[in-house]
């Protein structure tokens, strides 16, 4: 059975994955050094979940960074704990300030996560930058809210994938500049809600990863004659009903599946795999064929999710 989706697991499938260790870093190919002192090299995202995919292994991403006590949602403080501790994918958002900078935030307006109040579209930077946030404990913390560029950078250094959540008060063009001026696209996937998204975001950045609905073959052609290249396309199957034979088929065309046990609370598929501390649902997950997991409860997951260790171990092995 494969280790939890932890940092050193990210090391093991991207060295796998991945050209040799000797290979010089470039701006295309940036060493990353892991906990673990193994120096590897990311120089190709769409490449790495092809080989997660083929090997049978299971990807888990923390929901909004992978909020804990005293880590609020949308920190960078809480991404290099979850990195720490987790995953090293998480999912996070991206919304503008009134005066053109973007930043972390989930919501249109300041007060549930920050000491401030007031819409985040009518708010300029230098005061969002002075509020500090709040848990999801009503706890206030020392921290800020980061800019996508910080965010960016930090991804890019540590090793890290972050799914990018684009909010209405900003647009995927604004989005992708930061991504290339920072050099984050290896760390990068944007999430995309329709097929018109998914198309605007293959014209703009077409070798950036995306998550998109990919509903049947018919489907795939339509958005294939709209310009997505379906090798950067992770397909999102939702969040209500686990869907083996869906994986397993998208699989057979060489595209990787995504699904979320997240939600609202009372609702979501994590509050009831988590109810009798049994989770073995997370396993028939991986056993099911699906490659990224968005959980809610990342570290549970992470701490038991087994998957395939001969997974691992054929893609270590490459």
């Amino acid at each position: 059975m494969i280790r939890p989706v932890t940092v050193t697991l990210a090391a093991i499938l991207l060295a796998a994955c991945q050209p040799s260790q000797t290979e010089p870093a470039t701006n295309a190919s940036r060493e990353i050094v892991s906990e673990t002192g193994l120096t590897i090299s990311v120089s190709s995202l769409p490449n790495f979940f092809d080989c997660v995919r083929e090997e049978g292994g299971m990807l888990i991403a923390a929901h909004r960074a992978g909020p804990a006590p005293g880590y609020p949602e949308n920190a960078i403080e809480t991404l290099q704990n979850t990195l720490n501790t987790a995953t090293p994918i998480a999912e996070i958002d991206v919304a503008e300030s009134r005066d053109g900078v973007l930043f972390l935030m989930h919501d249109r307006s300041l007060g549930r996560t920050t000491t401030g109040h007031g819409a985040v579209a009518d708010t300029d930077w230098d005061e969002i930058s002075q509020l500090r946030l709040v848990d999801n404990h009503g706890k206030t913390t020392s921290f800020s809210p980061p800019k996508l560029s910080e965010v960016l950078l930090w991804a890019r250094d540590n090793g890290a994938i972050v799914e990018l959540d684009r909010k209405e008060t900003t647009s995927f063009r604004n989005i992708i500049s930061h991504v290339r001026a920072a050099k984050a696209e290896n760390n990068v996937i944007l999430i995309t809600y329709n097929d018109n998204q998914a198309i605007e975001v293959a014209r703009l950045a077409p070798d950036l990863m995306m998550t998109a609905s990919v509903k049947s073959r018919d489907h795939q052609r339509e958005l294939e004659r709209g310009g997505v290249d379906m090798k950067t396309v992770i397909a999102w199957t939702g969040t209500r009903y686990p869907n083996d034979r869906a994986w397993a088929a998208l699989g057979h065309r060489k595209i990787e599946s995504a699904f979320g046990t997240l939600g609202r609370k009372g609702e979501r598929l994590d509050d009831t795999y988590m109810a009798d501390g049994n989770l073995s649902e997370y396993q028939d997950l991986a056993n099911g064929g699906l490659v990224l997991l968005a959980t809610d409860e990342v570290f549970a997951v992470a701490r038991e999710l087994n998957a395939d260790d001969r997974a691992v171990e054929n893609c270590a092995g490459r």
